[in-house]
């Protein structure tokens, strides 16, 4: 077993890890953070996307202990302060951007990491971003609404 010390939503946050712990499931399991979704087990679906240290990662790809001292947020931390739902999370709801809800969080994670980067995308550029992210509901129609509806209320 291994200590594992990282910055999870703004906080500080350690735990005990064996070397073959994926950081999903150290979200998971150890800080229960259960928003952070595993579809696959294969980096396949983007429904376990995070940020860490600003980067999208898929997190059931990394080892908890790749993010020892790093940065983490997970989508717990695109709430507000208050626990009101972040502007991106808010266009999803209002714009009907989720069914199931299962991709969600990936997609949500996924669109923050698009729009730190192009804060105006064109459709084309989103669908091309959502790349990664599987969505077995929507068709991904009202998703990508959602982000431009995002796009523009961050603007």
């Amino acid at each position: 077993m291994s200590n594992v010390s990282m910055t999870v939503n703004g906080k500080a946050v350690s735990g005990e890890v064996e070397g073959r712990t994926l950081l999903s499931d150290f979200l998971r399991e150890n800080l229960h953070l259960t928003g952070t979704h595993i579809g696959c087990d294969t980096s396949q679906c983007g429904a376990c996307n995070v940020d860490v240290d600003g980067k999208m990662i898929k997190s059931c790809t990394m080892l908890a202990l790749e993010a020892d001292g790093g940065d983490v947020t997970t989508i717990e931390g695109m709430a507000n302060e208050d626990g009101s739902l972040g502007v991106i999370q808010a266009a999803f709801q209002e714009h009907h951007g989720l069914q199931c809800g299962f991709c969600t969080p990936g997609m949500v994670m996924s669109a923050s990491a698009l729009l730190a980067e192009n804060a105006n995308p064109s459709e084309a550029e989103i669908r091309k971003h959502l790349d990664g992210n599987i969505c077995r509901c929507t068709g991904y129609h009202n998703i990508v609404k959602s982000i431009q509806a995002a796009a523009s209320a961050l603007s």
